[in-house]
C-alpha cells in the first residue's frame, strides 16, 4: 500500500482517498501505487459510506470499483439508484494513468476518469501533478472537470482546441453502465490542490483545497461550508492504514484501508517441504536406501511413485529407452507446473540408473499430456546451486509438444481421492444488505476409472451465514436464468454443488477435446462438448463449446425445472506475457441472447489472478435492467499464498455490480483452456523462476 516518489527512497507514503483512489483526502494525487497492489477502502462520514476495491493493474494504470451508500441524496440528480429505506446505492468505476513518473526536476503527472460507467453521481475527469519537495513533504496540484469543476470554475482551456469542449451536458437518467465518452473533459474546469507532510514513520498530515462543490449532497446528505479538507493518517501495520478527516467545514469522517500485494506473500519463503536434492550419479549408483530409505528390491516405477508422492505428486508413466527416460507426472500440489517439473526431475536423479542422461518430464492433467520438457541430467547436477540456475536451466531445456502417447504405469488407474474441509461463500451488493456470507463444510471427491475419464462431485452443508435471508424478487423481463439466485441459497441446504462425468482426449496434434455431462453447477446441468486448438509453444488459442442445459431445482438436489436451452460460444485466447491474458467469447447465452464477452486478467507468478470482464448482447439496456450489461471483477487467491503450504487449491470470487439475466453463461469445471494452459511453454516460461524451489 505504500509508495514513494521516484527520488531515492523518500519517507513520505502515498495513500488512498475516501473514494479509494490514490490521493490526498478526497482529491487525487499523481503517484501510482506499487505494481499489483490490491486495496480495499472503507470510508464513512455523515450519511455517506463508500466501499472501494482498487487494483494497480499495471505499473502506470490504476483501476477502482466503488459501492457507495448515500442517504438523502437530492432526488433531482436524476440518478437511477437502487433504494432501501432512506439510503440510495451507487456503483462506479475509476481509472487513473501515470503519464510520467517524478524525476529530480519534474513532478509526476497523471490523468484520471471517475464514474465513467456508472449513473454519473461522481462523474469527473482530472489531470494532476505531484512533486516531492523534501523526503517528508509533497505538494499536489491539478485541474478537474465535471464534479471537480464546482469551486472557482473557469472556461475550459481545451476550448481553444475545439468549441465542443466548452459545454458539458448533464447525463440523462439511465440504468448505469453506459459510457458517455462524448462528455469527457468537456465543460467548465477548476483547480484543486493539497499538501502532505510525513511527521513520523507512521503519522502523516494532509490538507487540500477541493474543487468539488457537492451540489447533490449539500443541505441533504450533509452541510457544505467551505472547500478545505484536513486529514491525519496512521499506518497501523504495513498493510493497514487508518485516517480521520475534517470535511467540507462541517463533517468528521473516518477511513480504513487494507492492502495486499500478490508479490509479497505472508510466508515469504513458504512452509512447503524442501525440494529433493540432486543426487549425483556416483551416489545414485549406490542404490536408494541411503537417500530415500526405500527398499532396493522395489521396481523402478514403484520407487519413482513413492518419491514423487513424498513431494506431492504422482507418477503417471515411466518409460526408459536407452539413455532417455520419459517421466509422466500428476502434479497435485504446486500451482506452478515449472516447480513440479523441477522437483520431479531432481527426484528422478535418485531413482533412475546412472546411464540415463536425458529426462523427458511430461505434466499430465485429466489424462491429457502437456508439454514435454527435456532436461539433461548433467545440467541438473551442474546448475543446482548456481546463482543464475533458473535462467540457465530454462535456456538449456527443450519444451515441445509431447508426440508420444501416454503410457500409464500399472496401478495408476483407477484413481480415487476425496477431501473434506470448510467452505466460504459470499454475496455482494444486494441493496438490502451489501454483504452476505455463508460458511460450512464441503465434501468433494474425484474418481478416474481409466485415462481421460474424470468423475467428480461436491456436497455442501451450511453451518452459519445469511445468504438465505435475501428476500428480493427478480423483476427481470428476461427468462430468470440468474436473477433467482437467492432462491437457490434459500432452499439449497444441504446442496449438491456439482456432480459430473467428463471425458478428455486429443483428437489430433494441437487439438484437445472434452465431453462433460451431469450437474455442472448450482443452477444448471446437462451435457457440454468442447474442442480447443492450442499449440504447445503458442500464446494464441481458439476453441468452440456447445451445451444443452436445463435449470436445476432450487433445492439443488437431483431434480430439474422446466427451463432448458442450447448455448454455445466460439472463444479466442491470447497470452500477452508477463501474466496478462485476454479472452473473447462470442455466442448464445442462457437467456437466449446473442453477444460477446471480453475479459482481461493478470495472473502473477505465485498464482494470484485479478481480472475484469464485460458482456454485451442483443438485449437492450432498458430490458437488461440496472447496470445495462453484465460486467464484473474476478479474483483468484491461492490458498498456498496465505498458509505457505504447497497446494493447488484457490479461493475464487466474482464480484458483479448487479446480478441480472442478460449475458449469463453456464459454469463448467475444467474447461480445456484452464486445463492445458499452465502445462504449455508460455506458462512454464513465465513461472520458470520456481523450477529450483
Amino acid at each position: 500500500m505504500l509508495c514513494g516518489s521516484a527520488l531515492a527512497e523518500p519517507q513520505i507514503q502515498s495513500g488512498y482517498t475516501t473514494y479509494g483512489t490514490p490521493g490526498l483526502i478526497e482529491m487525487p494525487t499523481a503517484h501510482a501505487m506499487p505494481d499489483g497492489e490490491l486495496a480495499y477502502t472503507f470510508s464513512y462520514s455523515r450519511n455517506t459510506k463508500r466501499n472501494t476495491l482498487t487494483f494497480q493493474m499495471a505499473p502506470r494504470l490504476t483501476g477502482s470499483f466503488r459501492y457507495a451508500l448515500l442517504n438523502d441524496m437530492d432526488p433531482s440528480s436524476g440518478a437511477n439508484l437502487g433504494t432501501s429505506g432512506s439510503f440510495r446505492f451507487d456503483r462506479s468505476f475509476s481509472l487513473q494513468y501515470l503519464i510520467s513518473e517524478e524525476s529530480e526536476r519534474w513532478p509526476a503527472v497523471s490523468v484520471g476518469l471517475n464514474d465513467f460507467l456508472g449513473t454519473g453521481i461522481y462523474r469527473s475527469e482530472h489531470v494532476v501533478a505531484s512533486k516531492t519537495l523534501t523526503p517528508q513533504l509533497r505538494v499536489t496540484g491539478g485541474i478537474g472537470w465535471g464534479r471537480l469543476a464546482g469551486v472557482g470554475a473557469f472556461d475550459n482551456p481545451l476550448g481553444v482546441v475545439a468549441d465542443r469542449f466548452k459545454t458539458r451536458e448533464d447525463r440523462v437518467s439511465n440504468q448505469g453502465g453506459q459510457l458517455e465518452a462524448s462528455e469527457i473533459f468537456r465543460g467548465d474546469a477548476a483547480f484543486f490542490g493539497g499538501v502532505e507532510f510525513q511527521a513520523t514513520e507512521k503519522l502523516k498530515f494532509s490538507a487540500e483545497f477541493s474543487s468539488d462543490r457537492y451540489e447533490l449532497e449539500d443541505g441533504a446528505t450533509f452541510d457544505y461550508e467551505n472547500p478545505f479538507n484536513f486529514g491525519v493518517s496512521y499506518q497501523v501495520r504495513k498493510n493497514i492504514n487508518l485516517k480521520a478527516h475534517y470535511l467540507y467545514g462541517s463533517e468528521v469522517g473516518v477511513q480504513l484501508t487494507y492492502a495486499v500485494n500478490p508479490k509479497n506473500p505472508p510466508n515469504y519463503s513458504g512452509l512447503e517441504k524442501a525440494p529433493p536434492p540432486v543426487v549425483r550419479r556416483s551416489a545414485a549408483a549406490l542404490g536408494w536406501e541411503e537417500t530415500y530409505r526405500i527398499s532396493a528390491q522395489n521396481s523402478t516405477e514403484r520407487r519413482a511413485d513413492q518419491v514423487l508422492k513424498q513431494y506431492g505428486m504422482g507418477l503417471h508413466g515411466l518409460t526408459i529407452t536407452g539413455a532417455t527416460a520419459r517421466i509422466e507426472i500428476d502434479n497435485r500440489s504446486y500451482l506452478s507446473q515449472a516447480q513440479a517439473v523441477g522437483r520431479a526431475a531432481r527426484a528422478m536423479t535418485g531413482v533412475l540408473p546412472a546411464q540415463v542422461e536425458t529426462f523427458e518430464v511430461v505434466p499430465v492433467k485429466n489424462g491429457i499430456a502437456g508439454a514435454e520438457v527435456t532436461l539433461r541430467r548433467r545440467d541438473l547436477e551442474t546448475l543446482e546451486f548456481e546463482l543464475d540456475g533458473a535462467w540457465d536451466s530454462y535456456a538449456r531445456a527443450r519444451i515441445e509438444s509431447a508426440t508420444d502417447p501416454l503410457n500409464p504405469v500399472p496401478g495408476r488407474y483407477p484413481y480415487f481421492d476425496y477431501d473434506i474441509g470448510p467452505y466460504f461463500a459470499t454475496s455482494f451488493f444486494d441493496p438490502d444488505n451489501p454483504f452476505r456470507a455463508d460458511a460450512g463444510i464441503e465434501l468433494s471427491a474425484r474418481f478416474e476409472p481409466v485415462q481421460g475419464v474424470v468423475l467428480q462431485g461436491a456436497v455442501r452443508k451450511k453451518l452459519v451465514g445469511n445468504l438465505d435471508e435475501s428476500t428480493r424478487d427478480s423483476t427481470s423481463v428476461l427468462p430468470h436464468v440468474r436473477s433467482d439466485f437467492n432462491l437457490y441459497e434459500k432452499h439449497g441446504d444441504p446442496a449438491l454443488k456439482h456432480l459430473t462425468g467428463g471425458y478428455y482426449f486429443k483428437p489430433g496434434e494441437d487439438l484437445y477435446g472434452r465431453v462433460t455431462a451431469g450437474y455442472f453447477e448450482t443452477q444448471y446441468g446437462g451435457i457440454s462438448t468442447e474442442l480447443l486448438w492450442k499449440p504447445v509453444d503458442s500464446r494464441l488459442a481458439a476453441g468452440v463449446e456447445v451445451n444443452y442445459v436445463r435449470q436445476r431445482a432450487f433445492d439443488q438436489g437431483f431434480e430439474f425445472r422446466d427451463y432448458e436451452i442450447a448455448t454455445g460460444h466460439a472463444s479466442l485466447y491470447y497470452d500477452f506475457g508477463n501474466g496478462y491474458e485476454a479472452q473473447i467469447d462470442a455466442g448464445r447465452y442462457l437467456a437466449g441472447d446473442w453477444g460477446a464477452t471480453f475479459a482481461l486478467d493478470r495472473t502473477f507468478k505465485n498464482g494470484w489472478s485479478v481480472g475484469a470482464f464485460a458482456t454485451l448482447t442483443d438485449v437492450p439496456f432498458d430490458e437488461f435492467g440496472e447496470g445495462s450489461f453484465d460486467k464484473g471483477i474476478r479474483i483468484e487467491i491461492p490458498i498456498g499464498w496465505v498458509n505457505g503450504q504447497a497446494t493447488r487449491e484457490t479461493y475464487t470470487n466474482v464480484i458483479r455490480p448487479v446480478t441480472r439475466d442478460g449475458g449469463a453463461r453456464v459454469n463448467i469445471n475444467d474447461r480445456l483452456y484452464e486445463t492445458v494452459r499452465d502445462t504449455h511453454q508460455p506458462a512454464l516460461a513465465d513461472t520458470w523462476g520456481r523450477f529450483w524451489r
